[in-house]
């Protein structure tokens, strides 16, 4: 068995513009604060240690009235510039005529990822989309990548690969026991990581 597991935003598309914009919404709504630009958002998103309220918000834990004003504001957002990035499409093609089994780990919640995903003409390609929402521990804890592995009937001697632009992603492949590339053609271009995919096609390679 071949299962390859794909991290979303940053690795399979392209949502930069769309999260910026909840969030400088509400910034500007509930903080009266001025706007950040995407650079700022997605390098602070991708950090491997990082409190996104204080550095979105200004404060020191998301509070209720500003989680609630970026869901209902991203809801409507996150599908208004979205797009899959260049090869992206072709390669889940490519996976699924090779009997690639492929899902999506992602760190969204499962409700926008759904969304995101249909708008791109992709979801119905996926076996598994879970979001953070779907377990308790997000990554890089293990717990999506085991829930998707267990329902594969993953055992020793079968493929499996992580796909993603964040460490995280990474650690998560590690602690479920399973191998990790490093997608750098989407928000994040470079990496020190053992392996280090720059285009799609390169998942093809790897399962060839």
């Amino acid at each position: 068995m071949k299962i390859a597991i794909f991290d979303m935003d940053g690795t399979l598309l392209d949502s930069a513009k769309d999260i910026t914009m909840s969030v400088n919404t509400v910034r500007k709504l509930n903080h009266g604060l001025d706007e950040l630009t995407s650079d700022y958002v997605i390098e602070a998103i991708n950090r491997e240690n990082r409190n996104l309220a204080e550095l979105f918000y200004g404060t020191k834990k998301y509070e209720k009235k500003d989680e609630g004003a970026f869901e209902a504001h991203y809801h409507e957002q996150c599908i208004q510039n979205v797009y899959l990035y260049e090869g992206i499409k072709e390669t889940i093609h490519a996976l699924r005529s090779q009997k690639v089994r492929i899902s999506v780990a992602t760190n969204a919640p499962t409700k926008f990822a759904r969304r995101m995903l249909e708008e791109c003409g992709i979801f119905e390609y996926f076996d598994f989309v879970i979001g953070a929402d779907r377990v308790a521990k997000a990554k890089p804890d293990r717990e999506m990548l085991v829930y998707i592995l267990k329902n594969y009937g993953y055992k020793r001697g079968h493929k499996a690969l992580m796909i993603g632009d964040n460490i995280k992603d990474m650690q998560a492949a590690h602690n479920a026991g399973i191998d990790s590339a490093f997608a750098t053609w989407g928000f994040s271009p470079q990496s020190r990581h053992h392996q280090v995919f720059s285009s799609p096609q390169d998942v093809l390679k790897y399962f060839s």
